[in-house]
């Protein structure tokens, strides 16, 4: 799960030239979920955004207060182009949850931000429009969030899973039968015997 997180002065979302939703200073995060992603990491994302210091305190000390300490608001937007995965300069966006799934989960994130947190201070898009997405960014501060699930690569971790597989699949399949082979007794004028290299021998047998 990945999150883009600023802090505004303002911010607001529309859709079809109508605004939907608004806060004032506060939180404006945009949330990508991956394929891949659980409960686990909704949990810890959520505990991230709430408790994250980006506020100054009464003293005007920098980085001292979260946006609960503050009191302030928070807007989230779903933003799946956050798991895009780069083709060249084609965007591939195959790791983000499907639209089915995402929408629940979704949900599930705000019921989750609106326990932790309070309610009416918790704002959000609409999940799946086309909106248009208004922010104010106050500083300016961004904050790139990352659960740790996410911090490899899903896609080239799973194709590499898989990849690794077949190769150990091959791998105990091949010698087994070019050693059931090697067991059965060959006459040396035998044209097919082998010259000692059952692997080559076995490799070369493959379609």
């Amino acid at each position: 799960m990945k999150a883009i997180v600023q802090r505004v002065a303002q911010a607001s979302v529309t859709v079809g030239g109508e605004q939907i939703s608004s806060i004032g200073r506060g939180l404006c995060v945009l949330l990508g979920i991956s394929l891949e992603d659980t409960q686990r990491e909704l949990e810890h994302m959520v505990r991230k955004i709430l408790n994250l210091r980006v506020f100054e305190d009464e003293s005007g000390k920098h980085w001292s207060k979260s946006v609960m300490d503050k009191q302030y608001e928070v807007l989230c937007v779903s933003q799946f182009t956050l798991q895009c995965i780069l083709k060249g300069n084609k965007p591939d966006y195959h790791m983000a949850m499907p639209t089915e799934q995402a929408e629940s989960f979704y949900n599930n994130f705000l019921e989750q931000l609106r326990k932790a947190y309070k309610p009416e201070l918790i704002k959000d898009g609409k999940f799946g429009a086309y909106m248009q997405v208004h922010i104010q960014n106050d500083g300016p501060v961004t904050i790139e969030l990352e659960s740790p699930a996410a911090t490899v690569d899903p896609k080239q971790l799973t194709k590499l899973e898989k990849q690794q597989q077949r190769k150990e699949k091959t791998r105990t399949k091949v010698p087994s039968e070019s050693s059931r082979e090697r067991n059965v007794p060959r006459n040396k004028d035998d044209p097919s015997a082998s010259s000692g290299a059952e692997g080559d021998v076995s490799s070369e047998r493959e379609p």
